[in-house]
C-alpha cells in the first residue's frame, strides 16, 4: 500500500463544503490562493529555485488585463533555455492565483530545468462571471507568448501549452478553438489531473472506493454546480468542457492523472477517445496519488509530477502540427 493511501501531509485541497457554500464563502474575496505553500515556503523548500529570473506582467485581453508571470532560467547552476509553456493553475474556475504552487512552483521547478513558462491567471467564475470569459483571458495569454516567444527564448512554434485541474479544462477548450479557427497550434498539450466533462464520470464503485480515502472531494453534486456555475448555458460548448467536442487534429499530448482522484475517469475517457481520433496521447497515472499533487510540490506525488511534465516539455520528438 502507498503511503498516500493513508492520512498524509497530502491530503486532498478541495474543499469539503457543498459548492454553495464554497461560492459564498469567495465571493467577498479579492482572491483566494488556496492552501498550498506560500511562495516564501516554496523557496525555502526549494532553495536552488531562488535563482530563476520571475517577472510579473499583465497582458491585454478583451475582458481587460490578464495577469501573467513569465520564468525563465536564471543563476549559475540552472539548465540552458531549451523550451518554452504557458500554463495555467487549477481551482474549479472559482479560486486560484498566480502566487498558488501549483503555478508559481511549476514555473519555477520547470525554469530551473530549462524551460521558460508563462503562468497565467484568469477571471474566476463569480460575480456573475462566467464561460467563454476565462477561456478569452487564457486565449489572450496564449497570443501574448506567441507574439512575444523572444520574451520566453525559444520560436513561438516551439511553445507548449499546459494546466492543471480547471486550468487543463481551460486550455483543452482553447486548443479546440484554436484548431477550429485555423490557427496555430500549441507543440503539445499538458494536461494534469483534468476533467473535461460538464459533470461527473466515473463507474458508481469506483468512486465510492476512491471516496472512501478522501472523503466527499468532488462529489458528484459539487461536480454537476461547478461545471454548471463556470459554463452556465454553453454548458454543451466544445470550448468549456473539451469532452463535447472532437480531438481530431489536436497536437501530442500528456495526460496525467492520480490514482485516488474521481477526475481520472473523465480524463482516461477523453484520452481513448482522443487516440481512437488519431492524437498521440500518453496517459500515465501516479499510483497512490490524490488530486491537486503540483499544489504540494514537496511531497513525493508533487515531485514525481513536476518531474514528469518536465520530462515531457524537455523531450525533443514532439512534432510541431500547427
Amino acid at each position: 500500500m502507498s503511503d498516500d493511501a493513508l492520512p498524509s501531509p497530502a491530503a486532498p485541497v478541495e474543499p469539503l463544503l457543498p459548492f454553495s457554500g464554497l461560492l459564498a464563502m469567495l465571493e467577498p474575496l479579492d482572491e483566494f490562493r488556496g492552501d498550498g505553500p506560500s511562495p516564501e515556503e516554496v523557496v525555502a523548500a526549494f532553495p536552488q529555485w531562488a535563482s530563476v529570473d520571475v517577472e510579473d506582467l499583465t497582458v491585454d485581453g478583451p475582458n481587460g488585463p490578464v495577469a501573467a508571470r513569465l520564468y525563465r532560467p536564471g543563476g549559475p547552476d540552472a539548465a540552458p533555455l531549451r523550451a518554452g509553456c504557458v500554463w495555467v493553475h487549477g481551482g474549479a474556475f472559482v479560486m486560484g492565483t498566480l502566487d498558488m504552487a501549483e503555478s508559481h512552483a511549476v514555473g519555477l521547478a520547470l525554469a530551473h530545468r530549462g524551460v521558460a513558462v508563462l503562468a497565467l491567471d484568469y477571471r474566476k467564475a463569480l460575480r456573475g462571471v462566467r464561460h467563454p470569459v476565462p477561456l478569452e483571458d487564457v486565449a489572450a495569454g496564449w497570443a501574448w507568448a506567441r507574439e512575444h516567444a523572444d520574451a520566453l527564448g525559444v520560436a513561438p512554434d516551439d511553445l507548449h501549452l499546459g494546466g492543471a485541474s480547471a486550468g487543463g479544462a481551460l486550455v483543452a477548450g482553447l486548443t479546440l478553438r484554436l484548431r477550429d479557427r485555423g490557427e496555430p497550434l500549441p507543440r503539445s498539450l499538458v494536461l494534469a489531473y483534468t476533467a473535461v466533462h460538464a459533470g461527473p464520470v466515473g463507474p458508481p464503485e469506483e468512486l465510492a472506493r476512491i471516496r472512501a480515502v478522501t472523503g466527499d472531494a468532488f462529489a458528484d453534486d459539487f461536480m454537476d454546480a461547478c461545471c454548471a456555475n463556470y459554463a452556465g448555458p454553453a454548458i454543451g460548448d466544445p470550448y468549456a468542457f473539451a469532452a463535447n467536442g472532437d480531438a481530431t487534429g489536436l497536437p501530442p499530448t500528456l495526460v496525467l492523472t492520480c490514482e485516488l482522484d474521481v477526475l481520472r475517469f473523465s480524463a482516461e475517457e477523453w484520452a481513448k477517445d482522443a487516440t481512437d481520433a488519431g492524437v498521440d496521447v500518453v496517459l500515465e497515472d501516479l499510483p497512490g496519488a490524490r488530486h491537486g499533487v503540483l499544489d504540494q510540490p514537496t511531497t513525493p506525488h508533487g515531485r514525481a509530477m513536476t518531474q514528469r511534465i518536465g520530462d515531457w516539455l524537455l523531450a525533443p520528438e514532439h512534432p510541431h502540427r500547427g
